[in-house]
């Protein structure tokens, strides 16, 4: 079994303009990047064909959002063909905002990641508990079902990077100690052992999210079952760099 390379996606989520993304392009350009990282860069998706234009072309783009079907009247939205159109091979999907204030279902994102699947994206699906659901113990209850949720409309593992993301620590400063988001990771893939195959828990990378900065991203990158991160507000800022050099 071939180990699983170390994977970096910066979520930039609402922020950008075309010169702040020349500035993200610049730092990026300047690295190095480790060659033992895969690094992607998710970004508004007015500013998809322009990131692909500027960023380095071994750095990823993925829209941030995609909708369940091809086209129609949809206002809004947009396909995984218009993503593929514009030369990104990416999408970040259930993101917990997507989740929590814009009321998507796991119905809903599910079948979002099967559509984008079948229509050829690779897909980085989001999970996590929210605080209270880890206050009362149900942290394992809560990401097994949105795992579960996803489960029937994946199609092709070899395409999908999970990113494991507690609610509570997505841009609150707030972050899981090395042996907390271990212990979830390591639960995550015997999950995924037993319900998909020893070889998808195997080969998936499950990433970490949750206010993860160059200060923090060594220490819970040498966690044996954290294979990257998506990165948030850091991602905008050169110490991505850092970030994404965490395993050297």
């Amino acid at each position: 079994m071939a180990e699983r390379k170390f994977f970096v996606g910066g979520n930039w989520k609402m922020n950008g303009s075309k010169a702040e993304i020349n500035g993200i392009a610049d730092f990026l350009k300047k690295g190095p990047l480790s060659a033992k990282t895969e690094v992607v860069v998710g970004c508004p998706q007015c500013y998809l064909a322009h990131s692909r234009e500027v960023v380095p072309s071994n750095v990823g783009v993925a829209a941030q959002n995609c909708y369940k079907v091809g086209k129609g009247a949809f206002t809004g939205e947009i396909s995984p063909a218009m993503i593929k159109d514009l030369g990104c091979e990416w999408v970040i999907l259930g993101h917990s905002e997507r989740r929590n204030i814009f009321g998507e279902s796991d119905q809903l994102i599910s079948e979002k990641i099967g559509f984008a699947l079948a229509e050829g994206l690779k897909v980085i699906p989001c999970f996590g508990e929210q605080l209270s659901e880890r206050e009362s113990g149900r942290t394992k209850e809560v990401v097994f079902a949105q795992l579960a949720a996803m489960k029937p409309n994946i199609t092709d593992w070899d395409r999908v990077v999970l990113a494991y993301e507690p609610v509570w620590a997505i841009g609150t400063g707030k972050t899981a100690t090395p042996a907390q988001a271990q212990e979830v990771h390591h639960d995550l893939r015997n999950w995924l052992k037993e319900h998909v195959s020893a070889d998808v828990a195997a080969k998936t990378r499950i990433i970490y999210g949750g206010s993860v900065t160059a200060g923090t991203a060594a220490e819970l990158g040498s966690q044996p079952d954290i294979d990257g991160f998506l990165v948030g507000g850091a991602s905008l800022k050169p110490d991505f760099v850092q970030i994404i050099n965490a395993r050297g």
